[in-house]
């Protein structure tokens, strides 16, 4: 088992009559690996995990589970758990009854399957909830509780949609950190689909982004942050994402609002980019970019400032208290190594 959950997607196609929901996806999971489907709603990353599970027929391509096609069988022969954002609970059965039917629909033997139940129940820490019905749970139990029932036929793959988005803030980040060190304890492969960046940067250990029925760019989180292949992307990740400004490049020299720039070099023909700097990379400076002070968001230990550039608000991130109010007029500046260059008519990133 130490090697099973190898998951290879070739070409998947679904349409919902004139409607395509996925164009030709391709995607490649390691066993053991920890993977994160994350794109805004609309994007098909559920109904790509739902063709993954064999809970939704596809129009076109291939799934192979551990080097065997699978396109054709039904969920129950996949061997994959999934966890719902509803949770799906049964809510006339007990904790123990929830955790033990997957079990109890294939024949498991009694003492087995009590074993085996709190065995699981115990790895989410709610074995001490095993006589309790969902209705008396709280929404973090019951969460744990179908995260049980999912890892106690110790699946090849375990399959989660959005099982965090019912929680709340505080007991999300919680819920995150013991979902990582579960599924390392387990060494299961998991297929995680999220629209929160931040929950998908923090547990994956590659991502997948989704736009518009399709995957723009697969990779580890700290690659897709430091070099986003397009400008959607850009403005997808990073919280806050990616200001984007349109400018001017000219003979080496960077134009943006008409104010020139400091430019490294950059490859490609001159004339119009969409320059993307990170929040964090730019400061308040004697020279730069004028802009106004639109709003100071105090967040305790970092202050978010948005700033109006040429009628176009951007945002400003520091750890610092900055020294401006509403309606400032400054200056702001960045190096030009934190630049991002893409082409404005594509959005494709521009290597320099």
């Amino acid at each position: 088992m130490a090697n099973a959950g190898r998951v290879s997607m070739r070409g998947i196609v679904k349409r919902h009559g004139s409607f395509t929901a996925l164009h030709g996806i391709d995607l490649d999971i390691a066993p053991g690996e920890f993977f994160a489907l994350l794109g805004p709603s609309g994007s098909g990353k559920t109904t790509t995990l739902r063709i993954l599970a064999g809970l939704e027929p596809l129009d076109a391509g291939q799934v192979m589970l551990d080097g065997v096609d699978v396109t054709a069988r039904e969920p129950g022969e996949r061997d994959v758990a999934m966890v719902f954002q509803s949770y799906a609970l049964y809510p006339h059965m007990t904790v123990y009854e929830n955790i033990a039917f997957p079990l109890r629909m294939v024949g498991t033997a009694k003492g087995e399957t009590d074993r085996a139940v709190k065995d699981a129940a115990a790895k989410v820490h709610i074995d001490h909830l095993l006589a309790r019905r969902p209705g008396e749970l709280s929404g973090g139990q019951q969460q744990r509780c179908a995260l049980a029932r999912a890892i106690v036929r110790k699946p090849r793959l375990f399959l989660l949609d959005e099982p965090l988005s019912n929680l709340d803030a505080k007991l999300r980040l919680e819920t995150r950190v013991e979902l990582r060190k579960l599924q390392r304890a387990l060494g299961v492969t998991a297929v995680y689909v999220t629209h929160d960046q931040e929950e998908a940067m923090t547990i994956a250990d590659r991502v997948a982004v989704f736009m518009d029925g399709r995957i723009v760019q697969v990779g580890r989180p700290q690659d897709i942050f430091a070099r986003p292949a397009t400008s959607v992307v850009a403005a997808f990740i990073g919280s806050p994402p990616m200001n984007l400004l349109p400018a001017d490049l000219r003979d080496g020299e960077l134009r943006v609002a008409g104010v020139p720039l400091p430019a490294p070099r950059m490859a490609g023909r001159d004339g119009p980019i969409t320059l993307g700097v990170r929040p964090a990379a730019l400061r308040i400076a004697e020279r730069g970019l004028p802009a106004r002070v639109y709003l100071v968001e105090n967040l305790g230990d970092t202050t978010i400032v948005d700033l109006d550039v040429a009628g176009q608000v951007i945002k400003l991130r520091t750890e610092q208290a900055p020294n401006v109010r509403e309606g400032d007029h400054v200056h702001v500046a960045f190096a030009p190594e934190a630049m991002h260059v893409f082409d404005p008519a594509t959005g494709q990133r521009r290597e320099g």
